[in-house]
């Protein structure tokens, strides 16, 4: 074989928009977008698609997501867009006073302590019992056969696979032990083109086919975590799980510009990408990579996103509501606070006188907008034993504050950081978007609706153009492809700039588009990582 390095690219390269009629996958990773298609093939809808997509992810791109992580989607069916909330509470043991009784000043990041409900199984399952065509257990098979057969890494999740090992390697004990048995090839993170295997991961993936993932929540595998759990000084319980559901929800939206932009309502943080656009629909944009368009990007996300991190956790704790947030005359005050110069962020107050990530859609107009996460990478670190389950570490987002909005409670959901998007104009369906990766995801949501709708992009350009993102107080990244000038230009604004080579911090991203006319799909997938769209 020739030998060659599947992470150096010294040339630019291009890739073109996707069309296709019948259906379409658009996933952070090859593998993953191709079981989706070929359930669609089999007789399956954009539903069912999106929940073989999903499960495949967790086997082929486990830095990203996993079998005990949460995941939320935007369903358009039967010309109706419908919200999945598959984010999971906090166990009922896990208090403020007992993580600051086992020493902690702050949520840790690693262990038990951050570790929250799986919601992911329970949404695929929602999402098959109200919209799937096909038997649940079919949608698993694919990803079935990766994990027991072995799949080639592709390069990005090999890059990250590596990163994940260096950063658990520190906190290696007996809690973590299990990941390192479980992830790592004779001691070493596996290779780009290196085939791994997971036949525990298998093995639970059959269970949750057989039994509608019922075995999670109120059986086998739920019984097994509770004993882990009490034997390595967890926090999880059976009870935790037995009465859990992924919830459906009503979405939330505004109109910017002509088209409805949807995202899913607290606690996750789409509600801050809204806000943002809310501010930004006041200036006239006539170019994308002016300085003053991207100041004055950087200006609303600082605005929404203050506000966003003060106010938005469990809607049951929500101290303001979306309304509030949303409404014309804070978002004009929050809009007035943007000047020439870069100004710290505060959040204001609306009541005084202001991942991974897919989209599929198939021949019938069933679009889905699907995202799952395990937050960190890998998660917490804790795997459950000869099972490939590993756990998120979701709860880290909690605040030990008790003035907080987001403070930590038993039963609580936390701020949550993965959402999908849609687009709609005029009640017809356009299509879904998302771009994953922590607290990039509603700024790669604004970019992407004004590359869309301001800019006129096509779907791959619009994932292909230079990204910016907000890094906390006066801390701006640029991603290395935009120009000198346009650096230089937001430093003398005020911002402290810095430039990224790693393109993997700026989120990765899936669009699909629907012609209303014709019904011609057309796709961009993210250049930043594995992906692929998968076309029929």
């Amino acid at each position: 074989m020739l030998k060659f390095s599947a992470h150096e690219y010294p040339y630019p390269s291009q890739r073109q928009s996707v069309f296709a009629r019948r259906g379409m996958v658009a996933a952070s990773q090859p593998l993953a977008a191709q079981a989706g298609i070929q359930i669609m093939q089999k007789g399956g809808n954009a539903i069912d698609a999106a929940i073989a997509t999903a499960a495949a992810l967790t086997v082929v791109e486990p830095t990203g997501c996993g079998l005990g992580g949460d995941a939320f989607a935007l369903v358009w069916c039967r010309g109706q867009l419908h919200g999945l909330n598959g984010n999971g509470h906090a166990p009922a043991a896990l208090s403020i006073e007992a993580v600051k009784a086992a020493g902690h000043t702050q949520m840790p990041l690693y262990g038990w302590t951050p570790v929250t409900v799986p919601g992911c199984p329970s949404a695929w399952a929602e999402l098959s019992k109200r919209f799937g065509k096909l038997p649940f257990a079919d949608l698993l098979q694919p990803a079935i056969s990766l994990a027991r057969d072995g799949f080639p890494l592709s390069p990005v999740v090999a890059h990250q696979w590596q990163i994940s090992l260096n950063e658990f390697g520190p906190h290696r004990d007996d809690v973590l032990q299990a990941w390192f048995d479980t992830f790592l090839v004779d001691g070493h993170a596996p290779q780009a083109g290196e085939i791994f295997r997971n036949p525990a991961q298998a093995r639970t993936l059959e269970e949750l086919a057989a039994t509608g993932c019922e075995s999670l929540y109120r059986g086998a595998l739920a019984e097994r975590l509770d004993a882990h759990s009490r034997a390595s000084g967890g926090y999880l319980r059976a009870s935790d799980l037995k009465d859990y559901r992924a919830q459906w929800v009503e979405p939330i939206h505004i109109n910017y510009r002509g088209v409805d932009v949807w995202e899913i309502p607290p606690s996750g943080q789409g509600l801050v990408a809204l806000m943002a656009l809310k501010i930004l629909e006041g200036f006239n944009f006539d170019h994308r990579d002016s300085q003053q368009t991207w100041h004055r990007q950087l200006e609303a996300m600082k605005l929404a996103y203050s506000d966003g991190l003060h106010y938005i956790t469990d809607p049951a704790h929500m101290r303001v509501a979306v309304a509030d947030l949303l409404s014309d005359d804070y978002s004009t005050r929050r809009r007035d606070q943007i000047g020439e110069q870069a100004q710290p962020p505060k959040p204001g107050d609306p009541h005084a006188s202001g991942t991974v990530y897919l989209a599929t859609a198939d021949a019938e107009g069933n679009m889905v907008s699907f995202i799952q996460s395990n937050y960190h990478g890998f998660g917490s670190g804790v795997v459950l034993p000869d099972s490939g389950i590993a756990l998120q570490n979701r709860g880290q987002e909690f605040s030990l504050d008790e003035a907080h909005a987001n403070c930590l409670a038993p039963g609580k959901k936390t701020f949550h950081t993965i959402i999908p998007g849609f687009l709609s104009k005029d009640g017809k369906a356009l299509g879904p978007f998302g771009v994953m990766g922590g607290y990039m995801q509603p700024q790669g949501h604004v970019q992407m609706v004004m590359n869309l709708v301001d800019f006129g992009l096509n779907p791959q350009a619009a994932l292909d153009a230079p990204r910016w993102q907000w890094l906390g107080d006066m801390k701006v990244g640029i991603e290395h492809g935009a120009s000198r000038d346009m650096v230089n230009a937001l430093a003398r604004r005020g911002h402290k700039v810095q430039t990224d080579s790693d393109l993997t911090d700026y989120g990765r991203g899936q669009i699909i588009l629907r012609d209303p006319v014709t019904g011609v799909l057309c796709g961009g997938t993210e250049p930043r990582a594995d992906s692929h769209i998968a076309a029929w």
